[in-house]
């Protein structure tokens, strides 16, 4: 079964090196570029896709333009992995997989199921997160949120075990 590693916009920000966005997650689940560095290229070496969600292309962006200090470097790098993104070029899956996500029965479902969601802190950025997470695993692939967000990281599908068939 083909891995999927969705990632979340902390990572994605730190691993860009955005200005201040050293490091993400709770003390007892520390990420910084080094260890993000690693987990990314320990995916790639095992042929796993890595997703961007769309609400991680638009937070990153905000925070790249917001960052202070050299924001050009961050931007190019986030350009770049955007074009290889929309190219589907390996190991970036393509963002024309998630589009189903965005028509007009999903956005009502969307705003139908974000509110309870809410309430219990999960931004409507996550929620859409949890939809790309899901959407996947119900495609049939192995799926990690990559996130320093334990809340975000408590919504991952679990994988399904199918009793297997006695013979």
């Amino acid at each position: 079964m083909k891995k999927v590693l969705i990632i979340d916009t902390s990572i994605l920000c730190v691993y860009l090196k955005v200005p201040y966005m050293d490091d993400c997650g709770s003390d007892n689940h520390k990420w910084n570029y080094q260890r993000i560095s690693k987990k990314i290229n320990s995916e790639i070496n095992q042929n796993s896709l890595l997703v961007l969600p769309l609400a991680t292309l638009i937070e990153t962006g905000n925070h790249i333009a917001q960052a202070n200090g050299d924001r050009y470097a961050s931007a190019m790098k986030f350009s770049n992995i955007i074009k290889k993104t929309a190219a589907a070029e390996e190991p970036w899956a393509a963002f024309t997989f998630q589009s189903k996500l965005w028509n007009e029965e999903n956005l009502i479902k969307l705003a139908t199921d974000w509110p309870s969601l809410a309430v219990s802190g999960l931004s409507i950025g996550d929620t859409t997160i949890k939809d790309v997470a899901d959407y996947y695993m119900k495609a049939g692939f192995q799926v990690e949120i990559l996130t320093g967000d334990e809340g975000l990281k408590a919504y991952e599908p679990k994988p399904v075990n199918l009793p297997r068939r006695r013979r």
